[in-house]
């Protein structure tokens, strides 16, 4: 049973980061860049409805995430005039979205479907669990079948590009002409513009970028967990990336394993529901709930002073005369 119950929360935990990894590595190049994404828990509502709308009415899931894609990129875009070409507060643009979104979202699913502020279950439509070749061959082998058929196999596809994102985002940021231009308008933007790189259309398409990921996790959450969307689903993983992002010091692999340490906290936070633990017996399932975000606020209580954000995140860009 115990030997079950470990290989449980490895699936689940790998199952459960692509959500966060999507928003963080969406929130690095936002604020690699030099702008403050508050505004990821919008796109992934805003994204997350948009993929389950179209998906159920087309009864396509990939038609569902170009949906959530375009949702999300315009909002970055709305969010990017804001705080790159109006010179905008980057916390107050990133907190509207977040409120308009899960008020928007709620209101636009009870007028389209009637549900209560949901969608109806998408069946079909959804994106289903890739089984690689020979799993059944391997199946009955231990530790094998499991690693293969279960931990590597069957998963979604969108599992996969979440983790392969992780050494593409590398090379971005630290070996092409862009990422180089992308940390140098975070770092030092004026030096920058000295150099005769233009920092507003790098922060837009830094925030193109991020629109484009953030889409990512808003499908994750309606085509391949739930299956439909509800209000608020995603439950402050806009926020608990953000967490990851602090946590990795803003660096790829770092945010990732952060992610990944969010995701170890929601299997374990699974398996402990309904469980008779030694000495303090059953937990309230609301204690068991708030686990993730007991773990948020000792991360950034205790990484917070030694984490060293790009120098000129948060703060617009004035061109020198």
């Amino acid at each position: 049973m115990e030997d079950f119950q470990l290989a449980s929360i490895i699936v689940s935990t790998v199952r459960n980061a692509p959500v966060l990894m999507f928003a963080a590595l969406a929130g690095l190049f936002a604020e690699r860049s030099g702008v403050v994404d508050i505004g990821l828990e919008g796109k992934i509502l805003a994204s997350a409805f948009a993929s389950a709308a179209v998906a159920y009415a087309t009864q396509n899931p990939w038609y569902g995430i170009l949906a959530g894609m375009a949702v999300s990129v315009a909002l970055a875009m709305v969010q990017a005039f804001v705080s790159i070409t109006q010179k905008g507060n980057q916390l107050v643009a990133g907190i509207a979205i977040n409120i308009a979104m899960s008020g928007l979202t709620f209101v636009l699913a009870q007028f389209f479907f009637q549900q209560g502020g949901r969608t109806p279950d998408l069946r079909n439509a959804r994106l289903f669990d890739v089984v690689l070749p020979g799993t059944a061959a391997v199946e009955n082998i231990p530790v094998i079948g499991w690693l293969y058929g279960h931990l590597i196999g069957g998963q979604s596809v969108l599992v996969y590009v979440a983790f392969l994102l992780l050494p593409v985002v590398h090379w971005v940021v630290y070996h092409s002409r862009f990422g180089l231009r992308l940390r140098a308008c975070g770092e030092n933007p004026h030096a920058a513009d000295a150099a005769g790189v233009s920092v507003e259309r790098t922060r837009y398409l830094a925030m193109f970028v991020a629109g484009v990921l953030c889409s990512f996790s808003g499908a994750y959450l309606t085509l391949v967990q739930s299956g439909f969307f509800l209000r608020d689903m995603s439950a402050g993983a806009g926020y608990l990336a953000l967490t990851a992002l602090v946590f990795g010091n803003w660096r790829p692999l770092h945010t990732v394993l952060g992610c990944l340490m969010f995701g170890l906290f929601g299997a374990i936070q699974i398996q402990l529901e309904g469980v008779d633990l030694p000495v303090v017996g059953r937990l309230p399932g609301s204690l068991i709930q708030a686990i993730p975000y007991i773990v948020t606020v000792v991360v950034l209580a205790g990484l917070m002073a030694k984490s060293v954000a790009p120098k000129a995140i948060g703060k617009p860009f004035v061109k020198s005369r």
